[in-house]
């Protein structure tokens, strides 16, 4: 009950709600690109990488969410266009930039005067601390990311199961990857508002996993991973509101154990069907 009266009375609760149901709707649909493509490396490249971004645009006196903005889509297409053209090189460049990137960054942060709680919030997370103008931000950066994948739907789709079928059919197998890429880095930088940098893929692979353990079809696997992320981000709201536990956090450990019960679930009915067989 002190929960939903703070969410009817104190307007940062309200904003936080809001962001959590913005980030579920871009994490549930890159997500699932994320899963089905199996980049979850990369993305950790990109989440890591941004950091550095985000400390120069605030060591310069600019708002850190345009640096990391710009410093995600940077990262992106700087790994995607490695990742072609030098497969074998493509874990140590993102493991490069994965650190080079997080130094910079601190660097960056331990110049600037004061304690940057703003940035601390970025890297471990806080939900609560979330503006109206952040909302409105987030809200843009969540539309642009929807009216690309209405737009590349059929091209997305082609590259994440058969890249060379795409090719023959005239898909521009590199230049869809490449937009992938800078759209899973614009959810990245949405979701770095809720459970912070280091927890980021945390939240954009576990729903879109649980949501593949059920869904048939990938429009199917987008809508179950936004309804899951919206759910975990609103429970994990309500178990860290009264024990006044780390948001973030709270979130994160839900969807895991979510995670982890759908996937022991998802095993014995396997086990359970191919003893019925036999």
């Amino acid at each position: 009950m002190e929960f939903l009266e703070a969410l009817r009375t104190q307007s940062f609760m309200q904003h936080a709600l809001i962001m959590g149901l913005l980030a579920s709707l871009a994490c549930g649909i890159m997500g699932t690109y994320v899963i089905v493509k199996r980049i979850v490396f990369i993305s950790g490249g990109i989440a890591h990488a941004i950091l550095g971004g985000m400390g120069i645009a605030y060591f310069l006196g600019y708002h850190p969410l345009g640096g990391a903005i710009l410093c995600a889509i940077a990262s992106a297409l700087l790994i995607g266009i490695i990742s072609l053209r030098t497969r074998q090189n493509e874990d140590t460049i993102i493991g490069a930039l994965w650190a080079v990137g997080m130094a910079v960054g601190l660097i960056f942060i331990s110049r600037t005067p004061g304690y940057n709680t703003d940035l601390m919030s970025y890297l471990f997370g806080n939900i609560l601390l979330v503006s109206r103008n952040d909302l409105f931000i987030i809200g843009g950066l969540d539309v642009g990311i929807l009216a690309l994948v209405f737009l590349f739907y059929k091209q997305f789709l082609a590259i994440c199961f058969d890249e060379e079928q795409a090719q023959l059919q005239g898909v521009r197998v590199e230049a869809v990857y490449l937009l992938l890429l800078c759209l899973i880095a614009l959810t990245v930088v949405v979701l770095i508002q809720v459970v912070g940098i280091i927890l980021v893929i945390a939240l954009l692979t576990l729903p879109a996993g649980i949501a593949s353990h059920y869904a048939r079809s990938l429009g199917q696997m987008m809508l179950f991973a936004t309804l899951l992320g919206m759910a975990f981000t609103t429970g994990g709201m309500y178990l860290s509101y009264e024990p006044d536990l780390p948001t973030g956090a709270t979130i994160v450990i839900l969807a895991g154990a979510f995670y982890l019960f759908s996937t022991i679930f998802k095993e014995w009915k396997i086990r359970r069907s191919r003893s019925a067989a036999s």
